[in-house]
């Protein structure tokens, strides 16, 4: 038992900081923040491993981290509602992962990838709100004749919504090919 749990917190702190190498890797469309890149890929790879609250401590860890390097940060809620939160509700991608181990399991290859597909876009779906949510409230001024919630829209679905094509492409190759990195489990030497 310790040392399972002792295994989860490695692979928290592991997977919190490639996703923060992962982040410096990012294509930036915008000068204010937000950018494509790979960030969620091991959030949600955690998600799928240990479920809810692998992905929900690795992505809050994540966003953390964020506010410490860089972080472009107006107001104190927004700063929560960009970094900590908007990374923490990744992980809700969790909510997918009996099915997605299940599915790979049985070889259904199809099926996991409409699971993990599903489960990236619940994460990516979540993030977006939070994100949506700050830019109405806090750079809606930025919009210049624009309703501030249809800027909010565009700017954040700008890099969103290829960012969630990216990691779902990444995520359903990977497991597909390696089914056992779903799993939590300690491969054996023969």
């Amino acid at each position: 038992m310790e040392r399972k749990k002792l295994l989860f917190l490695v692979e928290v702190a592991i997977f919190s900081a490639i996703g923060i190498i992962l982040d410096q890797f990012s294509f930036s469309l915008w000068p204010q923040g937000g950018s494509i890149s790979f960030v969620m890929v091991p959030i949600i790879l955690m998600a799928f491993r240990w479920g809810l609250k692998g992905g929900l401590l690795t992505g809050f860890l994540v966003g953390l981290l964020q506010t410490m390097f860089g972080a472009y940060i107006i107001d104190p809620v927004q700063g929560i509602l960009d970094y900590p939160l908007a990374f923490t509700v990744i992980g809700f991608a969790g909510l997918f992962a009996g099915v997605v181990k299940r599915s790979l399991e049985e070889g259904s290859m199809k099926k996991a990838a409409v699971y993990i597909t599903a489960g990236v876009f619940i994460g990516a779906l979540l993030r977006f709100v939070c994100h949506f949510l700050a830019g109405v409230i806090f750079f809606g001024s930025g919009s210049e004749g624009v309703p501030a919630w249809l800027f909010s829209l565009g700017y954040n679905g700008s890099y969103m919504g290829p960012a969630f094509i990216l990691t779902s492409i990444v995520l359903a190759t990977l497991l597909i090919s390696v089914p056992r990195v779903a799993t939590n489990r300690q491969m054996t030497s023969a």
